[in-house]
């Protein structure tokens, strides 16, 4: 398994990684995840090659500048010089690492499966022998168009533009592979549109909700609304949660909490201080899985007000534990919540007043958030299992290893007729 970066509990490409590998070892199978930095945290029985690359982006410190004994080869002063022309290297860095990594490796394994690199390094696998299957959660084609949408500035556009360079890269690669896995129904349309991906190459597998969320034992916290947001970005609708928030407060005894690393002096901090809520708001990052766990069933309300999604595991991990939820009728988000007020309450997305109404509503109303929440819980249990998930993927595994060694086995035939 390929992922350029892991981070362990936030963003949905680290715990793909962790929960899918764990379950294809259940059910016998070998997995060896590589990973740049930040690395996965992984169960027992999956192997870690460790894939370094400059970590320019690692925290507390973003876009720093590596000291020379740092650099070790011309793929390390690519990554540094794509950044300072404002472009995100990683993609490409990590694809071609792991390039030169498998022309020693490639015998070792049966399959490759690309966690939404899409680097031009990741086509020479097959050149080695080895099968690629891609999972592409969404296309980032989204995050470009929200963030150039809501740029403040003419400058900030062009910044944007130079970093989403990457993605004329990874449509190239995108309509190259054999077998693409996306997560939900509407990033299958999204892929077959932005990335140009044949709709017969791709295949829908629903993500899968761990264990240990779960319905909380102790008393949710009055007035508590909380938000889950893998990064401090516009796509993630939090500043439409925060204005919404806002109002409430005005008249309200209500908290907000935000599991999410706000960047420093960044337009979340910036907009907390100019609405006056500092004092109402607090954030959480860095937690365990058990302590998450614990903060997602505190709230009375969660709120997953963003502007697009692929699947939103937040939102599958928050049904799971019973919490009531107001969401955005954005990307996948409809699909995983299922009818609008059963499981979650949705409104349209960027809309202050309908967010406000609609959590209000759920505050005043215990009697339907006992039912909303034992809705999502059942939900949960009845779609979203990672050993489902691992099986269909393991099948979409065998189904290109078969397809990419009778194309392999054609050719050499010809060639053998032709001689």
């Amino acid at each position: 398994m390929l992922s350029y970066r892991s981070k362990p509990h936030c963003g949905g490409q680290g715990v793909y990684v962790r929960h899918l590998s764990r379950e294809l070892v259940r059910l016998g199978h070998e997995v060896e995840v590589f990973s740049g930095q930040p690395y996965p945290d992984l169960d027992e029985g999956v192997g870690l090659t460790k894939v370094p690359s400059l970590d320019l982006y690692r925290e507390p410190d973003p876009f720093r500048v590596p000291h020379v004994r740092e650099f070790r080869d011309l793929i390390d002063v690519e990554e540094f010089l794509t950044m300072c022309t404002a472009g995100f290297p990683e993609p490409k860095t990590f694809s071609s690492r792991v390039a030169r990594l498998m022309k020693e490796r490639a015998g070792d394994f049966d399959v490759a499966h690309d966690n939404q690199v899409l680097g031009t390094g990741i086509l020479e696998l097959e050149s080695l022998g080895l099968p690629v299957v891609a999972t592409i959660h969404h296309p980032i084609t989204m995050d470009r168009r929200i963030d150039l949408e809501t740029a403040p500035t003419r400058r900030k556009r062009l910044t944007l533009r130079r970093w989403y360079g990457f993605l004329r890269m990874q449509t190239k690669v995108a309509r190259r592979y054999r077998t693409v896995l996306t997560p939900s129904e509407s990033s299958a349309r999204d892929v077959a549109r932005d990335f140009g991906v044949d709709p017969a190459r791709i295949r829908t597998v629903l993500l899968g909700v761990d264990d240990v969320f779960a319905p909380p034992t102790a008393p949710r916290v009055p007035g508590r609304i909380l938000a889950m947001a893998s990064a401090d970005a516009p796509m993630k609708g939090i500043a439409t949660l925060l204005e919404a928030f806002a109002k409430l407060a005005v008249e309200r005894d209500v908290s907000l909490v935000l599991v999410t690393r706000p960047e420093p002096g960044g337009r979340t901090e910036r907009l907390v201080d100019q609405l006056g809520i500092a004092d109402k708001v607090s954030f959480v990052n860095g937690v365990s899985d058990a302590e998450l766990v614990e903060v997602m069933g505190s709230a009375e309300v969660a709120c997953v007000p963003s502007l697009y999604e692929g699947f939103s595991l937040p939102t599958a991990e928050l049904m799971a534990c019973a919490t009531p939820l107001v969401v955005s009728r954005a990307g996948a988000i409809p699909e995983v919540v299922g009818p609008d007020g059963q499981c979650a309450d949705l409104v349209t997305p960027g809309d202050v007043g309908e967010l406000e109404q609609a959590i209000a509503a759920l505050l005043d109303d215990p009697e339907r958030r006992t039912t909303m929440g034992a809705a999502g819980r059942a939900r949960v249990e009845e779609l979203f299992s990672w050993r489902a998930v691992a099986e269909a993927t393991a099948a979409a595994y065998q189904e290109t290893i078969a397809a990419f060694h009778a194309e392999r086995a054609s050719q050499e035939e010809s060639r053998r007729a032709d001689r």
